[in-house]
């Protein structure tokens, strides 16, 4: 048997028609779930067999609670369950869903659909009961209405302007025994069933009121099933908080290793330094001996100067990166300024530097000034670990919705263990033990962060003694900035 209203319903406006209603309490989707629970336990206990009226939300830590009445009592009670037609779902489906906060408990019972002797009561796409949920209860014995009304609180979107609704409201909680009450709403319910439905219940008249003993059962099962509700609640929430107080300790330990790490590494140019000047106050000192000392501390200064501009650069990336807005710029527009830039050093070391990039390249979405910073720290390294007679070379091309941009080079190339490395700050390649390139190591962590932002990501293929080829992704202006994915091949 199928059951349709004729007209639109609200439980809660029948409710509050009647003389002298019941006081509803600002109340949480948790606390409702233990007052169904509760009036659940007391069914079965008292092996009441009654007639229910439902709108509980769709999730099967609802529906499990009918499941449990019906196999406790067998088919002889009767459940109708109102639901919206599938058909009307929109943007506000579930607005009035009582259980859409998270509660503490799963189940995985059957949805009310495969319940015996459960008749479906289908409401309109625009039904009132859409931002309801109740629990009425019929029989003999005992009458009671548990209901959960979530007041429609407009805000206005400011982008769209469309009216949104706030899920996030306290429910409006009516819990009650009283028959006029009840009597009430399975009126009104009966008044708005379709003609050609069958009459449900014509005849029943709810009792004034509930016996005494059964009363202080309820109530003891309420305040047991609230009790249990709550342990739950500060079970989940001292677990969220150990969880967040592990992340603070993970942090701090990271922040901890990396302080660490930089004072190793400025600490190892001063001691350089340290011992070059010990060198040069040494009475006979050869002046082919105190010129390689003296560049030695030139060169220590350098390194240490390297190391602090670095860092100083990661640092106010990383502090403004976030809120940094992406500009659309074109890779001609900066690719060969860059390269020009770098010719005179290619020159000096005998190195072949060339470069395609075609002007109709679309632009592409970047931090302002990042994709320079990006082009001089890949050439840079490119040109610094390619020896006297090599070769490099900047190319772009696109390649799906970004715009791909190559720098391959037959440098010194990189051992397949360290590939995984080379982005780590402070993380320098070093061939031999005695063969150090210089630099502060923190040029590809740099570029690693700008590409975070602006949605790119960069591989590395390499051989050691054949080169390497870093190929960065640029997202072009037609398509959305996507989150980052390194890879490392």
């Amino acid at each position: 048997m199928n059951v349709s209203l004729a007209k639109d319903l609200s439980v809660y406006q029948l409710v509050m028609g009647v003389q002298m209603p019941p006081k509803p309490l600002s109340l949480s989707p948790a606390t409702l779930l233990s007052l169904v629970r509760a009036q659940i336990d007391l069914l079965i206990e008292q092996q009441i067999v009654a007639t229910l009226w439902v709108k509980l939300p769709p999730e099967k830590i609802w529906q499990s609670e009918l499941a449990r009445y019906q196999s406790s009592v067998g088919a002889s009670s009767l459940i109708y369950t109102c639901q919206i037609d599938e058909s009307g779902k929109g943007e506000d489906e579930g607005a009035g869903e009582a259980g859409e906060e998270n509660t503490p408990l799963s189940s995985s019972s059957p949805s009310s659909s495969s319940f015996s002797n459960h008749v479906p009561v289908h409401l309109s796409p625009d039904s009132q009961m859409r931002r309801e949920n109740f629990l009425m209860v019929l029989s003999p014995q005992f009458c009671s209405l548990i209901l959960a009304h979530r007041p429609l609180k407009k805000r206005k979107n400011q982008t769209s302007g469309k009216v949104n609704t706030n899920k996030n409201q306290p429910l409006l909680i009516i819990n009650t025994v009283e028959g006029r009450v009840i009597q009430q709403v399975l009126d009104g319910i009966e008044k708005a069933i379709t003609p050609e439905s069958s009459s449900i219940h014509a005849d029943f008249i709810c009792p004034t009121a509930p016996e005494s003993a059964l009363m202080n059962q309820l109530f003891a099962k309420q305040l047991l099933r609230q009790d249990e509700i709550n342990r739950q609640i500060i079970t989940v929430r001292t677990t969220k908080l150990h969880q967040q107080n592990q992340e603070l300790q993970n942090k701090e330990q990271l922040k901890d290793e990396y302080l660490k790490n930089v004072c190793q590494e400025l600490r190892t140019p001063l001691t350089h330094m340290k011992t070059a000047l010990s060198l040069l106050n040494s009475p006979n000192l050869k002046p082919p001996q105190r010129q390689r000392y003296l560049q030695m501390l030139n060169t220590q200064c350098d390194q240490q100067n390297s190391l602090i501009t670095g860092l100083l650069e990661l640092v106010q990336l990383e502090r403004n990166l976030e809120g940094t807005a992406l500009e659309s710029v074109r890779l001609s527009d900066i690719v060969p300024g860059v390269v020009s830039t770098y010719q005179p050093v290619a020159q000096e070391k005998g190195i072949m530097l060339a470069y395609t990039v075609p002007t109709e390249l679309p632009s592409i979405w970047c931090v302002s000034g990042g994709l320079r910073q990006i082009v001089i720290n890949l050439l840079h390294n490119s040109i610094k670990f390619t020896p006297n007679g090599g070769e490099v070379w900047v190319r772009a091309r696109i390649q799906g919705d970004y715009v791909q941009l190559e720098f391959r080079d037959t440098g010194i190339g990189i051992a397949e263990s360290e590939v995984s490395k080379i982005f780590d700050r402070f993380y320098r390649v070093r061939t031999a033990a005695t063969e150090d390139y210089g630099g502060a190591g923190l040029g590809l962590t740099i570029v690693q962060q700008l590409l975070l932002r602006c949605g790119g990501s960069i591989s590395v293929k390499s051989k050691l003694c054949e080169g390497s080829t870093f190929t960065v992704q640029l997202p072009s202006v037609s398509d959305t900035p996507k989150a980052i994915a390194i890879e490392n091949e």
